[in-house]
C-alpha cells in the first residue's frame, strides 16, 4: 500500500506526482527528504505526514513506478484482438523501452530492481519479483504456446539490453543485438 489513506488526497498526489519526477532524475539510493521537499514544494514535515516515513514514500514512488510500467503492458496487450506472438511484442517492448525520453524511467527501474535484491526488506522488498511476473504475464499473453524457458530467455534478453543501453548510451548496438535475438 503507497500511502496511510485509503485515498489520498489532491496534495498528496501532487506531491507524489512531483517526488516521482525527482526520484527520476535523482534517483532514490541516496534520497533524503530535506532536498526533495524542497524541489518539490514541501516540506519534511508534510511528506512525513502524508506518507508516513521515508520508507512509506519510497514505497508510493515504487507503486508509481510500476504504475507506468503496468500502463505500457496494458497499452501493448489491448492493440491486439488476437495474441501477436513473442516476437512482435518483445519488439514493440524494446521500442518502448529503449526510447531517450524513458532513459530516466528505466534508470530509476533499474535502480530500484537491483535494490530489491540487495535490500529485500523495507520499501524495496517484492519489487524484483512483481516486475519478472508482470512482464512474463504479458509475454505469455502475447504468446500462450510459447515454452516459459523461451519467454525468461527474451525477458532477460530484454533486461540485459537495456542495462547495456543505459550504460554506454549505444542504441544502434544494442538495437541489434535485440533483433539478432529475436531472429533466432
Amino acid at each position: 500500500m503507497p500511502t496511510l489513506k485509503e485515498t489520498p488526497s489532491a496534495r498528496e498526489q501532487e506531491l507524489l506526482e512531483r517526488a516521482y519526477e525527482y526520484s527520476l532524475g535523482h534517483g532514490l539510493a541516496d534520497l533524503s527528504l530535506r532536498p526533495l521537499a524542497t524541489a518539490i514544494g514541501s516540506s519534511p514535515r508534510v511528506l512525513l505526514f502524508l506518507f508516513g516515513s521515508k520508507d512509506g514514500l519510497i514505497r508510493a514512488l515504487l507503486a508509481r513506478a510500476r504504475t507506468d510500467e503496468l500502463d505500457l503492458l496494458r497499452q501493448i496487450d489491448s492493440r491486439y484482438d488476437e495474441p501477436p506472438g513473442l516476437t512482435v511484442v518483445a519488439r514493440e517492448l524494446w521500442t518502448w523501452l529503449a526510447a531517450p525520453e524513458r532513459r530516466p524511467l528505466m534508470a530509476f527501474w533499474v535502480e530500484a530492481y537491483g535494490r530489491s535484491l540487495v535490500v529485500p526488506d523495507g520499501p524495496w522488498a517484492d519489487y524484483g519479483r512483481s516486475t519478472v511476473e508482470d512482464w512474463l504475464e504479458l509475454l505469455k499473453a502475447s504468446e500462450p504456446d510459447a515454452a516459459e524457458a523461451r519467454r525468461t530467455g527474451v525477458l532477460a534478453m530484454l533486461r540485459g539490453a537495456l542495462i547495456d543501453l543505459l550504460a554506454t548510451g549505444d542504441l544502434e548496438r544494442t538495437t541489434a543485438a535485440v533483433d539478432a535475438y529475436l531472429r533466432d
